[in-house]
Parts: C-alpha cells; structure tokens; sequence
C-alpha cells in the first residue's frame, strides 16, 4: 500500500475508532466558521503566574480532580479562590474584551467610598444627556430627587446608566470619573483594562479581561456597601412624581440571574453577587462570588456562544460547581495578585489611591447600615438584604491590616441565596420574561406607573 494511502487509513481509522467523523463537507464548513471567530493573541500578560500568558484551558488535572464542563463556549473565563487568590483553572484570561456592564464594579468600587448613600440630589436634564442609546436604564427622570442608595440600587440591581450617569456627575462629571476608574484599576494591577465610559457602553478601545473583573469584583467585595447592593434581589425605586400625589415606587429585580432565576436558570446556591453584562459587541459577560462549605469562589465568563439562551449563567454555574468540587484537590495555575497599595511582605496597606477605600473597607460609605435598613423596609427582599449585617465566615483583620500573598480577607462575604422553596418571602428565584435571548439587561420604562412591568422588556440594542 503506498505510503499516503497508509497514512489516510490509518487517520480514518482512528477517527472511526472515536466515534467522531466529520464528512468532508461538513469539516470544511467546521473550518470556515472556526475561522470566522476571534482568536486569542499569541501573547497575552503573564501577570498572576506564566500559565495565564497561555492561550487556551490552562488547569493542573490530576488524581482525584473532577474533569471540566464540557462544552464551555465562553471566549475567556476564570475560576479562583475569593479567599487567597489561587486560581484554579482559566482559559484565555488575561484577553483584552469589551466588558460591557461588568465595568459598572469598578465604577462602583472607585466612586462608592466617595458618596454618602443619604445624600439626596435632584437630577437635571444635563446629567442624563450623554446616556448612550438603547442603554439600560432604571427610569430617573430630570427634576426629581433621588438618594445616593437609590442611585445605587439602579446601577447594581437595573444597570442603569442613568444612574451611572448622574453619580458620575456628582463625583465631578465623567471626564474625572474615567480618569479615577482608570487609575483605581491601575492600583488594583487590572492592567488590561482600559475605560473609556463609566457604565461599560460600547465604545472604541475600551477592553477588560476575565482576570481584570476578578480582580475588580474582589476589591469591590471587600467594600461592605458594595456587597449589600450586589446582593440585593429587589428593591422599591422611587417613581415619577405627580402634582398634589404623594409619590409612588415602583419594584425593580436584579438583572443577575443567578440571584433571581429565570426560565431554564435556576438561583444558585450560596450565590452572593456580583454583576452581569450584555452589550452587541461584548455579547454576554458575568462576574459572580458564591460560598459553599466555608469555600467562597469567584467565576468570569466572557462572551459564551450566543446560539443557547442564559449561556453566561449556565457556564458560570457549572464552573462554579466544578470549582467547589476541584478546591483543594487542584494544583492552581497562577494566583489573583493584591493591590499595588498592599505590602506582600506584611500584608499591610501602604498609602496610595485606591488603598484607603480598601483598607477601611467594612467602614465604607458613611450611614451604610441606615441605608441598608430603609431599603428593607422599602421593600428588599429577604435575598438582598446586607451581605455585612450577617456575620461572615471571613473575618476583617483588625487596623485595616491585610494578609495578603496567599489570603486578601473578604470580611462578611457570605450569605446563601435561598430557593423559592424555603423562602418565607416568596422573593427568591422570582423570575422576569426576556424580549430577547439574553442581554439580561433590560431598559426601564419612561413612566413610573409602568415601570414595574416594562422595565422587564429589553431592546436588541446596546444595553450596558
């Protein structure tokens, strides 16, 4: 038999032998699409560890270490330890993507330790004159007032860019806010990120990666205010007001599927935040922290294939259950690394901006718990209540002093999602319709008495 022959045979045989064969047709299509998709720069950062340079899965398997999900379709993901930063196992993490509202953490992680959540602000019309098209809005309407912690439940629990909008504003316009986002993400070594706009909208140039948003969502986490707003399911938003009415609210959900549940996902358990995203250029993006058995994990996912409805929350959730079951038993990849702010000697903050937020951290914004109370009696679910007011598995090192290089304390981290099951609030694993396959990011309606209802349709449009 001549050589080639032999060589074609013996091919075919072990394809055969797989039990995989594609036709020749039907390889050459698999070959145009696969070329259609984006590919991974050859070289990506190393930072972290040399195995995240790496394009591709990067995990240590071994004895006793469960398989990965199959079929994962995310352009880039990462699983870590929210604890002491191992990372698990990643794939194309350090790629430079457009994060869509993911980047609304560091915006929260930058401006919420500036702002009082009582302070009261009636919006102007100028505020929300940049708020880009087909954007995700909770429904703020100029010449009302609103409080910072209403603000806030907007952007975490809506993904409102009106509301990023206007408390951009209030920290000094969005020129400033850009220009500390970006800085803040230098001082948390988040060196692929690049902002441009405060709320994740599309636009040239602006990138993150997967290991950039673990590192935001981790910083954000140790803020005590941040992990009550990420953890919140629902919450009443002030409506419009009406002359000589007393003014009404309206309920507005979590966009996180993962807290709320929708049709084909269910609430995850020991769920604790953080943010989703969905814009036409990032397709879908999550950052999500759950804790199970004392063990808390963080979880990126980056644009999973658009072809299944909630792939990003699918995705996140089987890595997250592939995490639990790997931890301890997995040699890690590379490691989360800690502020620039941080002494990796002494664990302790040294100066800088961008440390003393974190630092202080479980002091945070000024009338917090106050804040957190009023949004449980205005109607919060029993899901969303304060992550801080529960007392944590993680415990905040006394002075603001941080162990870090193999444990960065993420104090009061913990509080578990209940299913619609036990909860005596009837609030958990609620779930809202989509208009469309997955932004999960829908915009608010133009009338508060409406609101409730239509804040739950989105348009194919950019939504961060």
């Amino acid at each position: 038999m001549p050589a080639l022959k032999k060589i074609a045979l013996t091919v075919t045989s072990a394809a055969l032998l797989s039990g995989f064969v594609l036709s020749p047709a039907a390889a050459a299509d698999k070959d145009k699409s696969d070329d259609k998709q984006p590919k991974p720069p050859g070289i990506m950062s190393s930072l972290g560890g040399e195995r995240l340079s790496m394009s591709g899965t990067q995990v240590n398997l071994g004895p006793g270490v469960p398989v990965l999900p199959k079929e994962l379709t995310g352009r880039s993901w990462i699983v870590a330890d929210a604890e002491n930063g191992d990372v698990l196992a990643a794939h194309n993490s350090h790629w430079r993507l457009p994060p869509a509202s993911t980047l609304k953490m560091l915006f929260a992680d930058t401006v919420l330790p500036a702002l009082q959540p009582t302070t009261t602000h009636k919006v102007t019309e100028s505020e929300l004159a940049g708020v880009g098209e087909g954007s995700s809005l909770v429904g703020i309407k100029e010449d009302h007032t609103y409080t910072v912690h209403d603000l806030w439940l907007g952007v975490f629990l809506r993904s409102g860019n009106d509301a990023v909008h206007v408390l951009s504003e209030m920290y000094g316009g969005v020129p400033e806010t850009v220009t500390a986002m970006q800085k803040h993400a230098e001082e948390l070594q988040a060196l692929d990120t690049v902002v441009i706009s405060p709320d994740g909208y599309d636009a040239p140039r602006q990138v993150s990666s997967a290991y950039d948003l673990t590192l935001i969502a981790r910083s954000g986490m140790q803020k005590k205010d941040f992990r009550e707003y990420a953890a919140t399911a629902s919450a009443d938003f002030p409506g419009e007001k009406k002359k000589g009415k007393k003014r009404e609210s309206f309920e507005i959900q979590n966009t996180n599927r993962l807290i709320t549940g929708d049709i084909g996902v269910d609430p995850y358990q020991g769920i604790a935040g953080v943010k989703n995203g969905y814009t036409t250029q990032a397709g879908n993006t999550f950052t999500g922290v759950a804790e199970r058995n004392g063990k808390v994990l963080l979880v990126t996912v980056m644009h999973p294939s658009a072809d299944e409805s909630h792939a990003v929350y699918k995705e996140a959730a089987q890595l997250l259950d592939w995490g639990f079951a790997a931890s301890g038993k997995v040699t890690p990849i590379g490691e989360l690394v800690p502020p620039k702010s941080v002494d990796t000697g002494t664990g302790a903050a040294t100066g800088g901006k961008g440390a003393a937020p974190a630092a202080g951290a479980d002091q945070g914004s000024g009338g917090q718990a106050e804040a957190a109370h009023a949004s449980a009696a205005n109607g919060s679910s029993g899901v969303g209540i304060a992550l801080a007011i529960v007392g944590g598995l993680l415990v905040l090192l006394a002075g603001g002093v941080f162990l870090v290089n193999r444990r960065w304390p993420l104090p009061g981290l913990t509080r578990r999602v209940p299913a619609a099951s036990d909860d005596p609030t009837g609030t958990a694993g609620t779930t809202e319709p989509d208009a469309t396959a997955d932004p999960a990011e829908p915009a608010a309606s133009t009338d508060s008495a409406s609101s409730a209802s239509s804040a739950s349709s989105a348009s194919s449009a950019d939504k961060s």
